[in-house]
């Protein structure tokens, strides 16, 4: 079919989600703009990035097209490949109410790309809801979603729930997967039928008073801190305290998950690893317990090892959770959002 019978919908007309912000430069920008200045340089480029925000509307299209444009002309990195670092990944709502997969976008040659959604071929005829995720490591600067002539697109009203905040490094990020809806976080999101919102900055995440100040500006249901990953033991020791306190203070009551050092799975064979672990570890740690022993919280402690299995297979590169990593770590950090997000009082 000739893309000129096809009807385009800017994406911000339908219900984008995945932002704690509405008041940012580019429409699938993580931070505002008074963050500019506040957070070093490199953080601010990577907030930039669309990792975790979601378009989300229903249509009875039998066919669904995508066009957008980039900001950068690296469309991989050595952790992120083409289609998570730069593509769009497409899930449905079943007939069951689950999320379920339906296509990735493969024709990826440069900053300004369009093709199918759905290139596996021709969908089921019915009205169905669609969740679009945005690349992982490539900041979009346009998204439209397009649909053949004559047939219904339309938004979907935002959930009304606090979302789950998650601050981290490239692991929050989904560096290492392959599709941007393979990130334990998306993952977690489809599981719950929840808003997640990934702030995830790759290769940073060192506790920044400024971000945590950021953070604060979010009315969440709770936070997730797995920030540790790229912070030595001392660092942790001057900053998870100060970070967390400031948090705490500015949202009583709403519950903080730290995630402690995933295990690096040649540690066992590599000693200066298992140190590395270990030393983040024993100080996030201690910080822990000086912020129970003060009163601070509510906070809940996830160990770091097993995050990632016990047999070597959940990484791409010895650091980064592939799609088994992934699908692990959301295994693990499941049970606890499940039971954080009930309401308080529940009996179960």
């Amino acid at each position: 079919m000739n893309t000129n019978e096809w009807t385009w919908i800017d994406a911000r007309e339908l219900c984008v989600e995945g932002r704690g912000w509405q008041d940012t430069d580019s429409p699938f920008d993580r931070f505002p703009p008074r963050a500019k200045g506040r957070v070093p340089e490199v953080v601010w480029d990577l907030s930039r990035m669309a990792a975790g925000v979601t378009v989300r509307f229903e249509s009875d299209a039998l066919e669904l097209r995508a066009r957008w444009e980039l900001a950068s002309d690296t469309l991989h990195s050595v952790h992120s490949p083409l289609l998570a670092c730069s593509g769009l990944d497409l899930y449905a709502r079943s007939d069951s109410g689950a999320w379920r997969w339906v296509g990735v976008t493969r024709e990826l040659t440069g900053r300004q790309c369009e093709c199918l959604l759905n290139p596996g071929g021709t969908l089921r005829p019915g009205t169905h809801e669609f969740l679009v995720y945005l690349p992982l490591g490539n900041p979009v600067q346009k998204l439209e979603i397009g649909v053949p002539e004559g047939a219904m697109i339309r938004t979907l009203s935002a959930r009304t729930e606090k979302p789950v905040v998650c601050y981290g490094t490239s692991i929050c990020h989904g560096m290492g997967v392959s599709r941007p809806g393979m990130t334990h976080l998306a993952q977690l999101g489809r599981r719950l039928d929840y808003p997640i919102i990934n702030l995830g900055v790759s290769g940073n995440a060192k506790m920044e008073l400024a971000v945590a100040e950021l953070l604060a500006e979010l009315d969440a249901a709770l936070f997730i801190i797995d920030a540790i990953p790229n912070m030595e033991p001392q660092l942790v020791t001057e900053r998870a305290e100060p970070f967390l306190r400031h948090l705490a203070a500015a949202r009583p009551g709403v519950p903080i998950l730290l995630v402690e050092d995933r295990t690096y799975p040649a540690g066992w064979l590599i000693p200066a690893q298992a140190t590395q672990n270990g030393g983040r570890r024993e100080a996030f740690r201690q910080a822990y317990g000086r912020l129970l022993a003060d009163g601070v919280g509510p906070l809940r402690y996830l160990a770091g090892e097993g995050l990632l299995g016990i047999d070597a297979d959940g990484t791409n590169d010895g650091s980064h959770p592939n799609d088994l990593g992934a699908h692990r770590m959301a295994n693990a950090l499941e049970p606890i959002l499940r039971d954080l997000l009930k309401p308080r009082g529940e009996v179960t």
